[in-house]
């Protein structure tokens, strides 16, 4: 049994992750344009109609903006909570939305998509853990500091998008006004390389075999500093998932494989 799994794109100007098997596949948030994703998803051999559902984290426009048009265009219902849904004045059709709870699993045909509170600056935000019954993969961004869920269900994870927004010192000593730099490095704001370094080195389970660091900052981060934090972590790949284009389609299974294009690849950093 195996998952198949790319970043979309990752950043402050759009999110949007795939996670599927041959049978079923869903998105975690549509924060690029319609066309922009299908053209993504079109480069990566990967099957658009497969998708059969898109799970909103937040309400914010970096994981909203393509939301409206691409349920409507491919009729795939969309999984958000009613604040999500209110804040991001989100107008999807009545037969497309579908509410989540927290720590009830979804069934989405063969996968099951597992919803948990975390602490963001947003409405109520969510993150992710989609699961085939014997893999299972995350999506784990925009989160200020690891509470509880987010340490217990990391602990499960085969793979996963994990936050890394910004360097500490880049944060502190760059050009972002004052009360702008305390969002971001508050509870409830980003999680830095060093913060989310720390909850791979403490929780992650001796299966995890691939890390993607995830919504790096442009101006506070760089792919080289965040992958320097994670320097030392062993019997894992991890690399970062670019803000300008999609990533590879990785395998993750027993294997651990990486495929695009049914070739074995290397994941690209940038």
């Amino acid at each position: 049994m195996a998952l198949f799994t790319a970043s979309i794109n990752s950043g402050s100007n759009g999110n949007c992750y795939y996670v599927g098997n041959e049978k079923d596949a869903v998105l975690v948030d549509a924060g690029l344009t319609c066309r922009e994703i299908e053209k993504r998803i079109r480069r990566l051999e990967l099957d658009i109609r497969k998708v059969r559902a898109l799970f909103i984290s937040h309400e914010h426009g970096d994981h909203i903006k393509g939301v409206e048009v691409l349920s409507r265009q491919y009729r795939i219902p969309v999984y958000a909570t009613e604040l999500i849904c209110r804040h991001g004045r989100l107008n999807i059709d009545d037969d497309l939305l579908h509410f989540y709870t927290a720590t009830q699993p979804v069934s989405i045909g063969s996968l099951s998509v597992h919803a948990f509170p975390k602490l963001h600056d947003a409405a109520d935000p969510h993150s992710f853990m989609i699961s085939d019954g014997h893999v299972n993969i995350g999506v784990f961004t925009d989160i200020g500091t690891p509470c509880s869920h987010v340490i217990g269900y990391f602990s499960q994870c085969h793979a996963i998008f994990l936050e890394a927004n910004y360097d500490e010192q880049m944060l502190a000593e760059g050009r972002y006004p004052f009360h702008l730099k305390q969002r971001i490095s508050s509870d409830v704001g980003h999680m830095s390389n060093r913060q989310a370094a720390e909850l791979a080195r403490t929780h992650r389970p001796p299966f995890m075999s691939h890390i993607f660091l995830s919504h790096l900052s442009k101006d506070n981060n760089t792919p080289e500093l965040a992958l320097a934090e994670f320097s030392g972590i062993g019997n894992v790949h991890i690399s970062v998932a670019s803000r300008y284009c999609e990533s590879d389609v990785f395998r993750i299974g027993a294997s651990a494989e990486r495929k695009q294009k049914n070739k074995t690849v290397q994941a690209s950093l940038f």
